[in-house]
């Protein structure tokens, strides 16, 4: 893929997201419908816990992601928080809906709304509108394309970019990005050279580090920075001994991915260190890294999080890792 011609940017002004963000896919019913009052009580303790920094999309959940979201938010002062959300997927009504669930992406919400892929600049502005009036909030600060790579990535990349930049450089949002599990994708949009950040999910993790290639040393050489999502791979590294029924990539984990996940589980438990915290603290140890992006189903499930977080983590785990081959 040809690099953009698009000229460098001024990178984006300084954003407070602190070590932990919260990601916001289970307030879309991710899997599993939650109240809203649960809703509430999980955001509600994000924010007691300290967490500024929040994550959503169209995509979660219909739209219900962003409206649960900016509710709460709605309640908080606007200049204490950073707020992102994404782009390239619009939200049309959907006539031909079953009147049941949108089971085929795994949100428990009704069908009678439908994605339609847009990258165009006109379906980036229209997304980011059609956003703000669910989060009720007159702005976001941070605006991702989202999975470029599951629509046409050079179409995607070719247009969604330039559509994403000319917001930040009208002072629409404060910074841009994309948001992938490609590495592909993530290297096309670094070398436009016209983004501020990358949401890396799944690709640069305890379990694997396949960005560590190319994206992390070229985005860091752009001075682009890393929101780094799904620490956990889907929930392989969510519990301190993966069990033969864990996940990974939302499937059956392969008997070569379990063994390596166990392997690096017992070197934790040889520390008193359990995987999770591990694995949500591992990628902060790189200066390119500014945050790492956690869900949760549940206050408890959060509250969990927040203490694995802050869990002290010897040296000595990182250089058994390291001797044993299981970290770069």
């Amino acid at each position: 893929m040809p690099e953009s011609v698009l000229p460098r940017p001024r990178r984006a002004p300084a954003l407070a997201f602190g070590p932990l963000s919260f990601g916001g896919g289970n307030l879309g019913n991710l899997f599993r419908a939650m109240s809203d009052d649960d809703a509430h009580a999980m955001l509600e303790f994000a924010w007691e816990a300290g967490i500024r920094s929040f994550d959503t999309a169209p995509h979660y959940g219909l739209g219900l992601s962003e409206r649960r979201l900016g509710a709460f938010l709605a309640t908080k002062p606007r200049d204490e928080f950073v707020l992102s959300t994404k782009v390239g997927r619009l939200l049309v009504d959907n006539p031909g809906g079953s009147a049941g669930y949108d089971d085929e992406n795994g949100f428990a919400v009704p069908d009678d709304l439908r994605r339609v892929w847009d990258f165009s600049a006109d379906g980036v502005r229209r997304s980011l509108e059609d956003s703000l009036l669910r989060l009720g909030l007159d702005r976001v600060d941070v605006l991702y394309l989202h999975d470029p790579d599951e629509f046409d990535l050079d179409s995607a990349i070719a247009d969604g970019v330039p559509a994403v930049a000319a917001l930040r450089d009208d002072g629409l949002v404060r910074a841009v990005g994309i948001g992938s599990k490609s590495v592909t994708a993530l290297l096309a949009g670094v070398r436009t050279d016209a983004l501020d950040l990358l949401m890396i999910a799944g690709r640069y993790t305890l379990l694997e580090q396949p960005a560590l290639e190319e994206v992390i040393p070229e985005a860091a050489g752009r001075g682009i920075g890393v929101v780094n999502a799904a620490v956990f791979n889907s929930g392989l590294l969510a519990r301190s001994t993966p069990g033969p029924s864990a996940r990974y990539e939302y499937a059956a984990a392969p008997s070569a991915v379990l063994e390596r996940a166990r392997a690096i589980a017992a070197v934790c438990a040889e520390h008193d260190v359990e995987l999770p915290a591990a694995a949500l603290q591992y990628t902060l140890r790189d200066p390119a890294v500014r945050t790492v992006v956690a869900g949760a189903a549940s206050a408890a499930q959060l509250r969990q999080t927040v203490e694995r977080m802050g869990a002290s983590i010897p040296e000595a785990l990182w250089a058994d890792l390291r001797d044993r081959d299981l970290i770069p």
